[in-house]
C-alpha cells in the first residue's frame, strides 16, 4: 500500500504513517496545557494552517498545534486505560510546569482568559555550530545537536494580553531584562543557562514564549522576512488537504532537515546515500480529530518540488477485503506490489532502520529458492496485493487452541509468466526440501498442496477467478477464501467503523483487529510503551492513495477504548498546584 513517502530514519521515530498516529500521541499530548489560534501579518491565516505558521522558522524540526477547549480535552483523557491516562497527565504537568508554574503562572488565571482556540509547539534546528539550550532527544538519548523550544500563543483578548505583559510576574529564579529586537519588545529571564526563558509579543496577536534569546530572534525573524513555515515549499499547498473543522492537534515534520540531525546521531549515524534520499521529500504532516469512537488522523507528505523523483498516481486498490473472511484478524493491501518494491528500493537502500534490506531480500530468496525475486515473482505482480491473517477456530478460542494462517493473495498481470514461476517454485520444494506436491481440490477448484517430509500439510497455492493468485501458510484455513465467502471483512462492523472510506480511490488498505491479535499473537515490540498503547486500542483502520505526482494522502482511524467514571478531571484544564 502506499505509506508516507518516507520514513525518516531518526531515533525518534516518526512514524509517518502509521505512525505517527500512536508514539506521535505522546508528543502531541505534551503540550496540552497552553493554546492557540488567530490571524497573519496583516492579514488572515487561512484556518487550514496552523496558527503560529506564519512565525515558526521554516527550518523547525517538528511542529504541532493543540486545542485549548477544555471538552475536547475531557474526550481525549476519557480514551485509552488508567496507565494511558497517566501518562497524559504526566506529559501535561512537565509542560504546564516549564512554561507557567515555575514561573508563577496559573492557565485559567492568567492564560485562559486571553488566550485564542489552541497553541503552536515547535522545536527549531540548530543553527551553525551553536548549540542552543537543550539537547535534541532522540528515543530520549541526546546526541550532539541542539535544540531550542517556541510556543505560540494567539492573542483574542488583547487588552488583557497587555496587562499580564506590562506586570509580568518576576521569575522564581532571577529577574525579567527589558531588551528590544527589531522593534519588538522582548522580556527574557536571566536565570541559569538552559532554564532562561523569552517573551515577545508580535502586533498584539501573538504571545512567543522559547526558552533562549536567540530562538525568539530567530521567530521574529521569520515573521518579518516572510521566512516561516506558512512560506515553506508544498506547506499551504498540502496542509488544506487534511482539513478538519475542529481539530484536537495539527502537526509537521520538516524531513530533510529532521534527516541532517539524524546524521550526527553518534549510535545510528545516516548513510550519505540516505541522506541523498531523503532530500527528495519535504514535509510530512497531520490533523488529529476526536471521534466518540476513537482518535482519527489524516495524514500527507510531499516531495520537495525541487526532486527530480515523482509519484505514480495509480489508485486501484479496495477490493481484497471482499475476498478474505469476517474472522480475519489482520489484512494489508497494496495497488501495485511490483511498483510498491521499486519504491521501497529507492527510500529504503543503506538505511539503518529499514526492517531488511532489499539486498538481503534478493539474496535470501536466491539461496532459499535458487529463483530471483526481480524476474521470476515481481515480474507479473503489477495488480492489487494483501497479506492477511485468518485463524481457522471460532473467535472465541483460547490462546493454546488458536492456530492461524498467512494468506497472500496478487493480481497476476501475467498468469503465463505466474504459472511458470509457481511451477519452478513447486520443483525446488520437492527436490530441494523433499516436499510432496500434491494436485488437489477444494470447493471444486484444483489447488496445489505442499506436505512436507512429516505428512503435515504446510502451505497451498492456487486460482482465485482467473488471476488472483493465492498461497496459504500455516493453518488449512483454503477453504475459507475458496470459494468466495458470502460474509466477507468488507462487511463486518469492525472492518466498516475502523477503516477509513477515504482518500478514494485508495492505493492500499490496512485493517488490525488489536484486541483478537494481541491475544493470540506476540507482536515484536516496534516503539516504547507499545503494550500500554495496544491495550488502550480496539483496531486500527488505515486507507493510502496517491493525490498526485507530489503529495501521497492517507487516513488512519484508532479505535480506542474508554476509561469510565473515572471522575478525574484533565490536568489540561486544571490549575496549577
Amino acid at each position: 500500500m502506499a505509506l508516507p513517502v518516507v520514513s525518516v530514519p531518526m531515533k525518534k521515530k516518526k512514524k509517518p504513517s502509521l505512525v505517527l498516529t500512536l508514539s506521535a500521541t505522546g508528543l502531541l499530548i505534551a503540550g496540552g496545557s497552553v493554546a492557540y489560534r488567530l490571524f497573519n501579518q496583516g492579514q488572515q491565516l487561512s484556518r487550514d494552517l496552523p496558527v503560529g505558521a506564519n512565525i515558526i522558522p521554516q527550518d523547525a524540526l517538528f511542529a504541532v498545534s493543540l486545542t485549548t477547549d477544555p471538552q475536547q480535552w475531557q474526550q481525549m483523557h476519557e480514551f485509552g486505560t488508567k496507565e494511558t491516562q497517566a501518562a497524559l497527565d504526566k506529559s501535561i504537568f512537565q509542560l504546564r510546569d516549564r512554561f507557567l508554574t515555575q514561573n508563577g503562572y496559573n492557565f485559567e488565571k492568567d492564560v485562559q482568559p486571553w488566550v485564542g482556540d489552541e497553541i503552536t509547539l515547535a522545536i527549531l534546528a540548530p543553527q551553525g555550530n551553536k548549540p542552543a539550550v537543550k539537547p535534541v532527544a532522540v528515543n530520549g538519548d541526546a546526541v550532539s545537536a541542539q535544540q531550542s523550544m517556541v510556543m505560540v500563543l494567539p492573542v483574542k483578548n488583547p487588552q488583557t494580553a497587555k496587562s499580564i505583559w506590562a506586570k509580568a510576574k518576576n521569575p522564581k529564579q532571577g529577574q525579567w531584562i527589558d531588551r528590544t529586537y527589531q522593534g519588538f519588545a522582548i522580556k527574557q529571564t536571566n536565570g541559569q543557562a538552559g532554564e532562561n526563558l523569552s517573551a515577545t509579543l508580535i502586533d498584539e496577536r501573538f504571545l512567543v514564549i522559547t526558552d533562549s534569546l536567540k530562538a525568539t530572534e530567530r521567530a521574529i525573524d521569520a515573521y518579518k522576512n516572510k521566512a516561516s513555515l506558512a512560506n515553506t515549499a508544498g506547506f499551504t499547498e498540502n496542509f488544506p488537504k487534511i482539513f478538519s473543522d475542529q481539530p484536537f492537534a495539527q502537526f509537521y515534520v520538516n524531513v530533510p532537515t529532521a534527516a541532517k540531525i539524524a546524521t550526527i546521531s553518534p549510535n545510528r549515524p545516516l548513510p550519505a546515500q540516505v541522506l541523498a534520499q531523503l532530500q527528495n521529500n519535504q514535509g510530512l504532516a497531520g490533523t488529529i480529530a476526536l471521534e466518540p469512537g476513537g482518535i482519527r488522523l489524516k495524514g500527507v507528505s510531499w516531495l520537495n518540488p525541487n526532486s527530480q523523483r515523482v509519484l505514480a498516481v495509480e489508485n486501484k486498490a479496495g477490493k481484497m477485503q471482499n475476498r478474505v473472511p469476517a474472522e480475519t484478524l489482520m489484512m494489508l493491501s497494496g495497488g501495485n506490489l511490483k511498483r510498491l518494491w521499486g519504491d521501497y528500493v529507492l527510500t529504503s537502500q543503506g538505511n539503518p532502520l529499514s526492517p531488511i534490506t532489499p539486498e538481503q531480500l534478493r539474496s535470501g530468496v536466491k539461496s532459499l529458492t535458487n529463483l530471483d525475486l526481480d524476474r521470476d515473482f515481481l515480474s507479473w505482480m503489477k495488480g492489487e496485493f494483501s497479506v492477511s491473517v485468518i485463524p481457522n477456530k471460532p473467535k472465541d478460542d483460547t490462546p493454546e487452541d488458536f492456530r492461524a494462517g498467512l494468506v497472500f493473495m496478487v493480481q497476476a498481470s501475467d498468469r503465463q509468466l505466474a504459472e511458470t514461476s509457481l511451477k519452478q517454485l513447486d520443483d525446488v520444494m520437492k527436490n530441494q526440501y523433499q516436499f510432496q506436491i500434491q494436485p488437489g481440490t477444494v470447493a471444486g477448484q484444483p489447488v496445489v498442496n505442499w506436505v512436507s517430509p512429516f505428512g503435515t500439510l504446510t502451505a497451498t497455492h492456487g486460482w482465485l477467478d482467473k488471476d488472483i493468485a493465492f498461497l496459504v501458510i500455516g493453518a488449512p484455513i483454503t477453504d475459507k477464501i475458496v470459494p468466495k465467502p458470502n460474509n466477507t471483512l468488507a462487511n463486518t462492523v469492525p472492518f466498516q467503523q475502523t477503516v477509513p472510506t477515504e482518500p478514494n480511490p485508495t492505493n492500499g488498505q490496512f485493517f488490525m483487529d488489536v484486541e483478537r491479535t494481541v491475544k493470540n499473537f506476540p507482536l515484536p515490540n516496534l516503539i516504547s510503551n507499545q503494550r500500554t498503547l495496544l491495550a488502550a486500542t480496539r483496531s486500527i483502520g488505515v486507507t493510502a492513495a496517491v493525490s498526485d505526482n507530489r503529495s501521497t494522502r492517507y487516513d488512519i482511524f484508532l479505535a480506542l477504548k474508554k476509561v469510565r467514571n473515572s471522575g478525574v478531571p484533565t490536568p489540561a484544564i486544571t490549575p496549577s498546584p
